[in-house]
């Protein structure tokens, strides 16, 4: 035998069949039409809500569908045009909301109330200003205005939501708040009426004549503010211009130095530089250092004198190429050896003020009428260079390598004579004309050398004093002298 369930629980199964025959009857239920089961499907996708419970004793009977609903609704499906539908809840015939007219059984487009009543009022205004009817004339304008705010101010709130954060609102609010605080309280306190008693007592000749002398004063303000303005943007500028000189110097720095490293060395890594090749890596040099600032010059040579590029190597009789020492590096020959780039003169009249040479090899270069004042040249290569009126003011010259053998038969380049290094004749640098004031760490040796090949002018400049030192340079100027005549 089947148990009968109870009427009042609730069925799982929605079908109508699933019930037993001994059920009692349910209520029969509301008629509905086709489009009002749409209507209302439409409206609980809108607001959330459900038509009828998902659970139920059983779901409401669907009447047979007139075959012009149905190819009304067919046809609705189909081009999916629900525009119609547009409120959050579809007005219906008698809603207190809309107007929805009823014309030989043909339902016309809904009208919102507010809508209706903005153009029955605007028509209001027609007719009470066309046939002088004042009393209708208020009665429209009123309910337009009425109206047209419950259209506009929601609107309103969206566009101001958009354009002002909650926190925006509330300044401006709080602005207004306080403008209104402070009239109340000027009012409040009698403020006002102080304000207007002296106003009638006050000279106003003076007061406009101070006035004008406050304008010329605000206008003096303004023009040395414009001027400020314009200086901080100018720093502003040159700041940004350097950097960006900073960054295009780096990176041209960079391309040089990948260029030479491709360009004199093989697959392998071996230093292969031809003659042709030198003649490249020789040109690129001078055209590099010529482009590029002080700092700039100092890395191109710091990398070019660790990469052995600008010392004398030993070469093979026969290829040419450089001769390994047996202890990983090059075996260098300061008499007859050949560089893979030879400066020459391009850092003539070079600026270099400021900058590290430590451990550079700059011998035999031509440093004529260089800035080398307060470069740090510690152990720096100077033999053979020529100094000639070269600005070393500050200089640290600590270590540095002026000559080669003793100091006491240590004698400058000359044009002629091949320089031998053991005994330092013509290995050391030339030094007439150069400033040596104020240099930092200088050896007695060196002093020694300076005072004695620098000439009048350098030894003015050198710090100690050449005190008992022989100007050797003035001494073969004159023996040569006389030996010419």
């Amino acid at each position: 035998m089947t148990d009968t369930p109870e009427p009042s629980a609730p069925l799982e199964s929605a079908d109508p069949r699933s019930l037993d025959r001994s059920s009692p009857p349910l209520p029969p239920p509301d008629p509905m039409s086709t489009a009002d089961i749409m209507e209302s499907l439409v409206t609980s996708r809108l607001v959330g809500q459900l038509p009828f419970p998902l659970l139920t004793a059983s779901p409401p009977a669907l009447p047979a569908p007139d075959p012009t609903e149905t190819d009304d609704l067919a046809a609705m499906t189909e081009t999916d045009d629900f525009q119609h539908l547009s409120f959050a809840r579809p007005p219906r015939l008698g809603d207190r909301r809309s107007w929805r007219p009823f014309l030989g059984g043909f339902p016309l487009p809904d009208i919102p109330l507010t809508l209706l009543i903005l153009v029955i009022a605007i028509l209001l205004i027609g007719i009470g200003l066309g046939f002088a009817m004042p009393g209708v004339s208020w009665i429209g304008t009123i309910g337009a205005l009425l109206a047209a705010l419950r259209i506009l101010v929601p609107a309103w709130g969206t566009v101001l939501a958009k354009l002002l954060s909650p926190r925006q609102a509330g300044q401006i609010l709080a602005t207004m708040g306080l403008g209104a605080a402070l009239w109340g309280l000027v009012h409040l306190t009698g403020l006002n009426a102080q304000l207007y008693r002296w106003g009638q007592t006050a000279n106003w000749e003076a007061i406009g004549a101070l006035g004008e002398v406050f304008g010329a004063l605000g206008q003096i303000l303004i023009a040395i503010l414009a001027v400020y303005v314009a200086w901080r943007q100018y720093k502003i500028s040159k700041d940004l211009t350097i950097q960006q000189n900073t960054i295009t110097q780096q990176q041209t720095i960079d391309s040089y130095f990948q260029g030479i490293s491709e360009l004199v060395l093989d697959e392998e890594g071996l230093l292969e530089d031809w003659p042709q090749e030198r003649a490249i890596a020789e040109g690129r040099t001078a055209a590099i250092l010529g482009s590029i600032d002080a700092t700039g010059k100092a890395k191109i040579i710091r990398f070019l004198s660790r990469s052995r590029l600008l010392s004398p190597l030993k070469r093979d009789r026969r290829l040419g190429r450089a001769i390994l020492d047996g202890l990983g590096g090059y075996e260098e020959d300061r008499l007859h050896g050949v560089r893979v780039i030879d400066l020459g003169v391009m850092l003539a009249k070079a600026d270099l003020q400021g900058t590290d040479l430590r451990w550079v090899d700059l011998s035999e270069a031509n440093l004529f009428r260089a800035n080398l004042s307060h470069c740090d040249l510690f152990k720096a290569n100077l033999s053979r260079c020529i100094l000639y009126e070269a600005n070393l003011r500050g200089a640290d010259l600590k270590g540095a390598h002026l000559f080669y053998g003793p100091v006491a038969t240590a004698t400058p380049r000359s044009r002629t004579e091949l320089p031998d290094y053991e005994t330092g004749a013509h290995t050391g640098a030339v030094v007439e004309g150069a400033n040596f004031s104020q240099v930092q760490r200088l050896s007695e040796a060196q002093r020694y050398y300076c005072c004695a090949w620098g000439g009048e002018k350098t030894r003015r400049t050198i710090p100690g004093g050449c005190e008992g030192i022989p100007n050797r340079l003035e001494q073969t100027r004159s023996s040569d002298g006389e030996q010419g005549k």
